[in-house]
């Protein structure tokens, strides 16, 4: 197909690894970096384990490390390599594939989640070109992932009843408690779990129409507008947020609540930042409870979302008059981000109320909004401890509760619906 076409030529890093051609009536692939990983047997079992969809399913398992990485990683991706070979001698399935491409010496300056995502959602797109799939659907998964036993089916439900969907947040449940891990990593999991849905929550509150959660092992997006955003980035950590804030703002994107993503608490040093890092941040510390954002930024956010109805068509004294109304920390932040040229370039390119409303936010998005959270609490707010900012929340949402420890928090977040 064209798009795809286009993209491989343009964008692709290398051909094709896999020689067996797929299935006419795959549908869904789902690709899972692997760099280091000691359990990938687990994650590939609870996927086959799942109820089997009406489409072909195949499974890319992106073996990778970098040039320079140390012996002890490269020899645990050959005992993972060897691993899933032996593991696909038992379990064979036409409708069912498991596919390794295996890398161990990736250049340096890029190799990362963010490459061997790229690596794995490429080849599943050269998958889908060679029977004309464009509809066909890429799932981000990961090497320490489980997941409930429907997650194919509704997958495949979601996006054949909604023809025009490009992409969706798959709900996802740390564990919060059990054998496999010491008590603190089950506390720390359990406020950091609290921080990721009270950020998303709060912006839901306030209305933003980008809130969703990006989390690499819990998304799916259609082949198609895969190539159309350009194909995954190369970044070696946040290589999910930044890819699906491109799909996020096509506004054909959704939440799948009907199946879940388990992935796994521990700590890890791969990557500067998320949850393996904030975990093991939380470790080095000897404190769980993970400190965020005060609630008064997301406050800011709310005032900033509502007024920017007022803008359309608004002339230059008008757009100062609306960041006067607002906080002194958005009034700085905005003035810095030249906030007024940039309404006025806005308006210049829309023609109703409507367009207006997209293009402002494909301005003040979620990088807009993390870069606001960040530069409010430089010298307007202090960052607090995810329990007690939560609570607060769950009040102004009419939600009084006596719960103040990170688990029981975490599981009122999961059962209420803020919107």
């Amino acid at each position: 197909m064209q798009i795809f076409g286009h993209y491989i030529e343009k964008h692709a890093l290398y051909s094709s690894f896999i020689a067996e051609n797929p299935n006419d009536d795959l549908f869904l692939s789902v690709v899972i970096p692997c760099f280091n990983e000691p359990d990938i047997i687990s994650s590939l079992n609870s996927l086959w384990e799942c109820d089997r969809p009406d489409c072909s399913v195949e499974v890319i398992v992106v073996i990778n490390a970098s040039e320079d990485s140390d012996k002890q990683s490269v020899k645990q991706n050959e005992i993972s390599e060897q691993n899933i070979d032996e593991w696909l001698k038992a379990h064979s399935d036409e409708k069912f594939k498991v596919y390794k491409i295996v890398l161990n010496s990736l250049p340096k300056k890029d190799a990362g989640v963010g490459l061997a995502r790229k690596i794995g959602m490429d080849e599943a797109v050269m998958r889908f070109n060679s029977i004309n799939k464009a509809n066909g659907v890429i799932v981000g998964f990961d090497a320490d992932c489980k997941c409930m036993k429907n997650y194919f089916c509704e997958i495949e439900k979601i996006f054949k009843q909604n023809s025009k969907l490009d992409g969706c947040s798959i709900k996802f449940e740390h564990p919060l408690e059990g054998n496999d891990f010491d008590e603190f990593t089950y506390s720390a999991i359990s406020s950091y779990e609290l921080y990721l849905r009270y950020y998303i929550e709060a912006l839901k509150f306030a209305k933003h129409p980008f809130a969703f959660q990006t989390i690499g092992s819990s998304f799916a997006v259609r082949a198609e507008i895969y190539c159309k955003q350009g194909g995954m980035n190369k970044r070696k950590a946040g290589e999910d947020f930044y890819f699906l804030q491109k799909i996020i703002q096509s506004a054909n994107y959704a939440e799948l609540n009907t199946t879940k993503v388990f992935p796994s608490p521990r700590s890890s040093d791969r990557v500067p930042f998320g949850t393996g890092a904030a975990i093991g941040k939380m470790q080095i510390s000897g404190d769980s409870n993970y400190m965020t954002y005060d609630l008064q930024a997301f406050e800011d956010i709310s005032e900033i979302v509502e007024k920017s109805g007022d803008l359309f068509e608004a002339d230059e004294e008008k757009i100062k008059s609306v960041i006067e109304e607002l906080s002194i920390s958005m009034q700085n932040f905005l003035i810095e981000n030249d906030f007024t040229n940039n309404v006025i370039e806005i308006n210049l390119n829309s023609n109703s109320q409507l367009t207006f409303n997209h293009r402002f936010f494909r301005w003040f998005d979620m990088f807009k909004v993390l870069k606001y959270m960040n530069f409010s609490h430089h010298g307007y707010y202090k960052p607090k401890p995810i329990t007690e900012v939560a609570i607060i929340f769950l009040e102004n949402c009419n939600c009084i509760t006596r719960c103040t420890n990170p688990k029981e928090l975490c599981e009122i977040f999961r059962k209420m619906n803020f919107n």
